[in-house]
């Protein structure tokens, strides 16, 4: 049974909480559809990416190049600010805050099924991978096909309606 939840209400961390597991499933596939197979190979490549160091720089450019919606920043200072409880463990307190309001960001964007040109742009020039628009926004890769968890129902992900 599914609750119907207003995203706007929910704290920082809740939203960084999804924005971290979306964010990586996302370099995870992009890394497995590039041809990485080999376990250690993808943790050490994924990690690359999803580093506390990674988001901060990541989430640091989209600021200073002006990225972000009002809407986006305001969830950016929610989940930077908020009373987190955990420390940080590879990285100092300033870099884990801003890694978080990035994931909260992202949690944001993948809740309300928004993520934008925007931000698929700016990962993939700080990421230095390529990652398609499609396969971003449908978690498909457009190689394959493969559909992902964030595909809406009913919709179709092959650009005909």
């Amino acid at each position: 049974m599914t609750k119907h939840l207003d995203v706007n209400l929910l704290n920082g961390i809740a939203l960084a909480f999804e924005g971290d597991a979306v964010y990586s499933l996302y370099i995870r596939r992009h890394l497995i559809f590039q041809g990485q197979t080999k376990p250690n190979q993808l943790h050490r490549l994924a990690t690359r990416y999803v580093s506390a160091k990674a988001q901060a720089s990541l989430i640091e450019k989209m600021l200073e190049q002006e990225l972000l919606t009002e809407k986006e920043l305001d969830i950016y200072k929610r989940g930077r600010n908020a009373n987190s409880h955990t420390k940080a463990k590879n990285t100092d307190v300033v870099t884990y805050k801003m890694s978080t309001g990035f994931e909260a960001v992202m949690g944001y964007l993948h809740m309300t099924e928004q993520i934008s040109d925007k931000v698929i742009d700016m990962v993939q020039k700080e990421s230095q991978f390529s990652v398609d628009e499609e396969t971003v926004l449908y978690g498909k890769c457009s190689a394959c096909n493969h559909k992902s968890l964030t595909e809406k129902k009913g919709q179709s992900t092959d650009g005909a309606d």
